[in-house]
């Protein structure tokens, strides 16, 4: 897969069937459109390509703090790659960018990537105001030599599979959930630190991740889990969380590793969040925490067996 960053520095030799959008998570109703766009382009001999952001755009319009990435560019460069895109074009998001009119944006996707066909979800729009809807859109095809697909939403049971539902199941500790739309486990990438090294005191040694600030962490709790390790997954319990027990602290990923004996500090993993046990709670003492920490393991070996 080809990967560019500038609109205007593209020469390709066949026309395009493209998508244009954030992309966040790439949820299996993403999978679905994009299926059908690889399908069609390899149908008309074109290049099959999306369109994507980076920074997500809720992250430099809003500061509100829901506006997290369920995916970053990396890992959304590979997932596309898998799918069969052939073009992927990330276009540095900015205020300048966010205020160009729909059909300037659309007139340069044409010159500079050939658009042939563009398809879209029933709600799309982009340009400045989301001036750029389905009907603007066609129009604009009309005078640009373009056609518009439109493709109706991917529904799990009653509702609309979409990146803000999944981001509000995952900030809701509903990670299961959140796996049925994501189409595979929500994950975050993390550094192994030093931490205080009191789950060895307590008999259950835990690593301690640092993850992206920009990733969407789920709620306060504990967590069955998968820890990926260089090319090795394993079990575990990860606790989201300030240790009530032992005074307040910040915001700390703890992970323990079920059945496992290896030093890990300073290696990139990556967290794969499963399902939740239960919520953070403060322990009168150690002993009472030392049980519910032999619970956590005992219940995430039955989800995760």
């Amino acid at each position: 897969m080809r990967i560019v960053h500038n609109l205007e520095q593209i020469e390709l030799a066949a026309p395009t069937v493209l998508t244009v959008g954030a992309f966040d998570g790439l949820h299996i109703g993403h999978r679905d459109l994009l299926r059908r766009l690889v399908a069609r382009a390899k149908e008309l001999g074109h290049v099959s390509g999306v369109v994507t952001f980076d920074p997500l755009p809720k992250s430099v319009l809003s500061s509100n703090s829901t506006a997290v990435c369920l995916i970053d560019a990396a890992d959304k460069a590979s997932l596309l790659e898998e799918w069969g895109l052939e073009l992927l074009v990330l276009v540095p998001f900015t205020m300048e960018l966010a205020r160009t009119p729909a059909s300037e944006f659309v007139a340069l996707l044409c010159t500079s990537l050939r658009m042939a066909e563009l398809w879209i979800g029933r709600d799309f729009a982009l340009g400045h105001k989301r001036s750029g809807d389905v009907h603007a859109l066609r129009d604009l095809g009309g005078k640009l030599d373009f056609s518009i697909h439109v493709v109706d939403p991917v529904q799990e049971g009653q509702a609309v599979v979409s990146s803000t539902a999944i981001r509000q199941l995952i900030l809701a500790g509903r990670v299961d959930e959140a796996a049925v739309m994501l189409g595979r486990f929500h994950s975050v990438k993390g550094t192994v630190v030093h931490g205080d090294a009191r789950g060895r005191q307590l008999g259950f040694p835990t690593a301690n991740l640092v993850p992206s600030a920009s990733c969407a962490l789920p709620d306060i709790g504990v967590y069955a889990v998968y820890l990926d390790i260089d090319d090795q997954r394993y079990p575990g319990v990860a606790n989201v969380g300030r240790r009530p027990t032992f005074g307040p602290s910040d915001l700390r990923i703890e992970v323990h590793l079920i059945d496992f004996t290896g030093d890990l500090y300073g290696r990139a993993t990556r967290l794969h969040w499963v399902q939740r046990l239960r919520a953070e709670r403060r322990f009168e003492n150690t002993d009472a925490l030392r049980e519910q920490i032999t619970r956590d393991v005992q219940e995430a070996r039955l989800v995760l067996q």
